[in-house]
């Protein structure tokens, strides 16, 4: 049984940066802001009209949840449109990109947490 601490962070006291895939991110829990083990979650931002570039993860499986927006996510060439209330799984190794034609506003869960070096492009 764990007795660490309670951890609760406000996405609002996030600041917000660009990821090397080109989204605005704020990270919510990850290894920078709480003693995170497996997991990370964060906020993604991307403006209409535009996409994050198309990358892949060598560890890192993925889950986004659409929360605002509308958009196409393409996942190792098949293409599908994304809502609010869409779930969409991101195996680790999968080339993906997501374009907003609405701005999208999504929460990213990645396990193991996200890292910069597991981030792949061509």
């Amino acid at each position: 049984m764990s007795h660490a601490p309670m951890t609760i962070n406000n996405l609002s006291q996030q600041s917000p940066f660009t990821t090397k895939d080109g989204s605005t991110i704020r990270s919510i829990l990850d290894r920078t802001n709480a003693p995170v083990a497996n997991q990370s979650l964060a906020e993604a931002t991307i403006p209409v009209g535009k996409a994050t570039e198309r990358h892949y993860h060598k560890l890192s499986e993925e889950f986004y949840f659409i929360l605002e927006g509308t958009g196409t996510m393409e996942i190792n060439g098949e293409e599908r449109p994304v809502t609010p209330g869409d779930a969409i799984l991101i195996p680790p190794g999968a080339w993906h990109q997501i374009t907003a034609s609405q701005t999208l506003r999504f929460l990213c869960c990645c396990a193991p947490p996200y890292s910069h070096e597991d981030t792949c492009f061509e």
